[in-house]
């Protein structure tokens, strides 16, 4: 029983990954749907006086997770990232995308929260810097 409930969250970092390469190599999307993040320094949607800045995270593997609380298809995805959370396979950073934060916040409350940090993007223009064309999206 153990072995299943690590296995099932690291079955599916396996796919996202394999899923980008796919994307990036068979399918030749062109390099701007690569993101490079730069130092960024963001609301911690818990704690919204506390900045968190991309820097902090420099050097570590970490999944960075699009959602919002009015995403249809993050309610579809989202069980898997609670998942994958459980296992502690790899850190998950939420991007509260569009969003109202106290939404945001009942909605991770009703779900789960998967997020070692969700931090907030009220106006969309990180997202859209990185590239982001809608949501949910997940970068590694």
């Amino acid at each position: 029983m153990m072995r299943a409930a690590v296995a099932e969250p690291l079955i599916v970092v396996v796919v996202l990954v394999f899923g980008l390469i796919v994307n990036v190599f068979v399918n030749e999307i062109p390099a701007a749907s690569m993101i490079v993040i730069g130092n960024v320094s963001l609301a911690d949607l818990r704690e919204p006086g506390r900045k968190v800045a991309t820097s902090d995270f420099k050097g570590q593997v970490w999944l960075l997770n699009v959602w919002a609380s009015w995403c249809v298809s993050c309610r579809v995805e989202h069980p898997l990232l609670v998942a994958l959370a459980k296992s502690k396979a790899v850190p998950i950073i939420g991007l509260n995308y569009k969003d109202k934060d106290a939404e945001g916040l009942a909605w991770l409350a009703q779900h789960g929260d998967p997020y070692t940090l969700s931090v907030v993007d009220a106006d969309g223009r990180v997202g859209i810097d990185w590239g982001v064309y809608g949501v949910p999206e997940t970068f590694v």
